[in-house]
């Protein structure tokens, strides 16, 4: 048995090639694990405290993932740096502002940045910024009305919220319908 093969590759040139490419895999999962790109909207620091947000508005549990899990801070920063019509423009601004008075009513609040509280200082600025939210008046209100709506919308929408959170299983044929009566 020749050790060359009909395409000039030798089965040592083989093992070797296989080898990389097992190797390769660890590398490739690790890339895929890797966090993504830079925000396109918001800076490091405000896509962070977007992050921790909608993590305590939809946080994760024995069930499911959370929205950290669900990539919602990513998600809400695509969706605002597409945004080209003037309502859209309009929400950028709201948001920076918002995200701007989360940071200072923490500092009113504690002394500090939301993001240098502790869980419980965090939790205390969250409680106050939902406070009125049948009938929000306050900036930092209005905000947690948008910031509340927009993470449920994405968490709800990303596989974690429709697979994970509520178990959809696809498009399957159902026999019946609940409360439906046999016809029989």
């Amino acid at each position: 048995m020749s050790d060359e093969r009909d395409d000039g590759l030798s089965r040592r040139e083989a093992l070797k090639m296989a080898a990389g490419a097992a190797l390769s895999v660890p590398l490739a999962s690790r890339a895929a694990a890797a966090p993504a790109a830079r925000p396109r909207f918001f800076t490091p620091a405000e896509l962070a405290l977007v992050d921790e947000l909608s993590e305590m508005i939809v946080p994760a549990d024995a069930h499911s993932g959370g929205a950290r899990a669900a990539k919602v801070a990513a998600f809400l920063d695509g969706r605002l740096a597409e945004a080209v019509l003037p309502p859209d423009l309009e929400a950028r601004k709201r948001w920076r502002d918002g995200l701007a008075r989360v940071d200072a009513l923490s500092r009113e609040m504690h002394g500090g940045a939301f993001l240098a509280g502790t869980p419980a200082q965090r939790l205390a600025v969250l409680a106050r910024m939902s406070a009125n939210e049948a009938d929000p008046k306050a900036p930092e209100e209005l905000f947690f009305r948008d910031l509340k709506g927009r993470t449920i919308h994405a968490y709800y929408t990303s596989r974690v919220g429709i697979h994970d959170e509520m178990e959809y299983k696809g498009n399957t044929l159902q026999d019946g319908y609940a409360g439906e009566v046999p016809t029989d």
